[in-house]
């Protein structure tokens, strides 16, 4: 289920919302993401949208659930745009290592790329193109849908495949902000260096 999905990975006590804590040093992604990346969109941005989601949430319906509750269910607004903030921020952070394992998939999430887009290749290529060509500021994703079929999706601003019943594995954040500092305007090749730190096995425990 998804709403177990996230919940193992954000923390929150009644209606307040925590930081993720990164299991990496802030500098420790270098020279994919640099430690002022890290120090600005994770402790800035990110710190914001949590400020936000804990002021907004009280007195509503939302008070004391989950935060993939919000972003499935929440009505296009302020509320919702914050929440998917927090949400696909710590999906974004939790997914990367300083030291992956290894350099693709492995195991049931290789088969199911396998089994969808052909081959990994294939699928490396299909959402780089889906993330370099998303105009203006989202997010790229790859998708669980409710058959189990893997899914590349597009989604404008802070929005999430959860509001659509897919389950969200993978996220590359194409806002200027996630790569603005170390690599102006060449998203493109900020895209080809994330795929370097990729946390495999993570992005298979979400399936």
């Amino acid at each position: 289920m998804i709403h177990l999905l996230i919940t193992s990975i954000f923390s929150f006590t009644m209606s307040t919302y925590n930081m993720p804590k990164l299991p990496y040093a802030n500098d420790a992604l270098e020279p994919v993401i640099s430690q002022a990346t890290i120090n600005y969109h994770y402790g800035k941005h990110l710190q914001t949208y949590v400020n936000n989601l804990n002021a907004l949430v009280p007195g509503t319906p939302f008070e004391g659930k989950a935060i993939e509750e919000i972003v499935a269910t929440a009505p296009d607004g302020p509320l919702f745009n914050n929440a998917g903030q927090v949400l696909n921020h710590t999906l974004y952070f939790l997914q990367f290592t300083p030291t992956p394992k290894q350099n693709e998939p492995s195991g049931k999430l290789a088969s199911a790329i396998a089994r969808d887009f052909g081959n990994f290749e294939n699928f490396k290529n299909e959402m780089t193109q889906a993330a370099s060509s998303l105009f203006g500021s989202g997010w790229v994703w790859l998708a669980m849908d409710k058959d189990g079929k893997l899914v590349i999706v597009k989604e404008a601003n802070g929005s999430n495949p959860i509001r659509k019943g897919m389950k969200p594995l993978l996220g590359f954040d194409v806002w200027e902000h996630a790569y603005y500092l170390d690599y102006q305007n060449r998203r493109v090749d900020h895209l080809a260096n994330l795929w370097k730190i990729i946390d495999w096995q993570i992005v298979e425990s979400r399936m």
